[in-house]
């Protein structure tokens, strides 16, 4: 499996595991990772989930996967919008789950969405259990890309969708300087205001930086085994959704 320059970058030190430490940011800021992502995206974040989980409505999936779930944002949006039967979020983040699990309680959707502990990696189904699979905002964390998107890949039945969303960097010339304005200082200056947890974000901007986006993304896609790959930019290009299908 080829390695990437953001497999290497961790949120706290260059000793340890990636995803150990990944655990443990998620850990620590889960009681306000929902209010951060509405606060600094001003809101768009939501937009952003309702487009990608909209990609499945034509396939009308039974059973969705939904990777690097957190506290369970894109598990209850598209189990509003789609209906599915059942939607399995997994995490490697103990303490983001118990947010989605009392999220998931309180709009009495308990027998519909399981949280489930579960890494990217290792994916404890068999092959070609899903009808799709989402990763919102989680790819960038994974410890081994390729080895991630295989696994996914694998308990998906053919014909299946991957849906992605992930930050990328804006290449509109006006946009540019504003954008890492606030990826360097004002994201991390606000997050050290609210959760006390700077590093958190800094983590963030320096991953995003990093992360094979746009093109590269859907190569690395294609290269995995993925059909009918392709991306589109949202918001002047600060986010991508990107689809991908397993061979019928």
């Amino acid at each position: 499996m080829a390695e990437f320059p953001h497999d290497k970058i961790k949120p706290f030190s260059a000793a340890g595991g990636k995803k150990e430490q990944v655990s443990a940011m998620f850990d620590n800021i889960a009681g306000r990772y929902d209010f951060m992502n509405r606060f600094l995206s001003a809101g768009i974040d939501v937009s952003w989930r309702i487009k990608a989980i909209s990609l499945f409505k034509k396939d009308q999936p039974r059973h969705l996967l939904d990777v690097a779930t957190g506290t369970a944002d894109m598990a209850l949006r598209a189990a509003k919008m789609l209906h599915p039967q059942k939607i399995t979020g997994i995490d490697i983040s103990p303490g983001m789950l118990a947010i989605g699990r009392k999220k998931v309680a309180a709009e009495v959707l308990s027998t519909e969405i399981e949280l489930l502990d579960g890494d990217s990696e290792t994916i404890h189904f068999p092959d070609a259990t899903f009808d799709g699979v989402m990763v919102a905002f989680g790819v960038r964390n994974f410890e081994h890309l390729e080895q991630g998107l295989s696994e996914i890949y694998r308990v998906l039945k053919p014909g299946a969708q991957l849906v992605v969303l992930e930050f990328s960097k804006p290449k509109i010339p006006l946009v540019q300087p504003l954008y890492n304005l606030y990826m360097n200082q004002m994201a991390p200056f606000f997050a050290e205001l609210f959760t006390k947890n700077k590093k958190a974000y800094q983590y963030l901007n320096e991953s995003s930086k990093a992360f094979p986006d746009r093109e590269n993304f859907v190569r690395i896609l294609s290269e995995v085994g993925f059909q009918k790959t392709y991306f589109k930019p949202l918001s002047f290009g600060i986010c991508c959704v990107y689809s991908g299908r397993k061979a019928s």
